[in-house]
C-alpha cells in the first residue's frame, strides 16, 4: 500500500477528459483513448463545439460518431462541450486533461495550452501520451484532405467515421 497517497483519493475514480474537434475520430484517436484507460478509470471523450477549424462534421455527428466507436466500453463516456475546457473538466469530476502528441511541432502549442489550463484551474493537470508509432502520420485534416482527393483511407479511421466520411463526399460505399 502506498502510504503517501492521500487519503481522500482512496476510492475515488480517476477521471480524465480528452478533448479534441475529432473531425473525423481517427485510429489515432482510439489508439489514445484505449491507451489512457490503462492510467485513468474513466475516460470522457469531449469534442468541442468552438474549434479555430471548420469542421466538415456538426457537433452532434462527432459525437455520435465517437458513440458508436466506444459504444462497448463502460469505462469511456462521450460528451461535446462549449466554453472553457476545465470549467468543463470541473464540472465534470476531471482530475486530468488528456492530449496526445504526434511530433515535436505538436509540443508548442500543446504546452501552451496546458500552461494556460493550470494557470485557470491548477487541480486539473495535463497529461500527455505519444501517438502510437502506427499512427504518427496520421491527423483528421490529413485523412480529410487525402479523402476528398479520393485516396482510400479506411484504414486510418474507424467504420462509423470511414462510412460518413464518404457519404459527406459523396462517394459511393462498397457493398460488402
Amino acid at each position: 500500500m502506498d502510504t503517501h497517497a492521500p487519503a481522500a483519493d482512496a476510492g475515488r475514480r480517476r477521471v480524465a477528459i480528452y478533448p479534441g474537434t475529432f473531425d473525423p475520430l481517427t485510429f489515432g484517436h482510439v489508439s489514445l483513448v484505449k491507451r489512457a484507460l490503462d492510467v485513468f478509470d474513466h475516460i470522457l471523450v469531449a469534442p468541442a463545439a468552438a474549434t479555430p477549424k471548420t469542421p466538415m462534421f456538426s457537433l452532434e455527428e462527432r459525437v455520435e460518431i465517437v458513440r458508436e466507436v466506444f459504444h462497448d466500453n463502460p469505462r469511456v463516456e462521450v460528451a461535446g462541450f462549449q466554453g472553457l475546457l476545465v470549467e468543463f473538466a470541473r464540472r465534470r469530476g476531471a482530475c486530468a486533461i488528456l492530449r496526445g502528441l504526434r511530433a515535436v511541432s505538436d509540443f508548442e502549442y500543446e504546452f501552451q495550452m496546458a500552461l494556460m489550463n493550470r494557470r485557470l484551474e491548477k487541480h486539473i493537470q495535463t497529461v500527455f501520451l505519444m501517438t502510437d508509432y502506427r499512427w504518427l502520420f496520421i491527423s483528421s485534416t490529413i485523412v480529410k484532405e487525402a479523402a476528398k482527393a479520393g485516396a482510400d483511407v479506411r484504414s486510418m479511421i474507424p467504420d462509423p467515421a470511414w462510412f460518413r466520411l464518404q457519404e459527406r463526399l459523396g462517394h459511393p460505399v462498397p457493398c460488402e
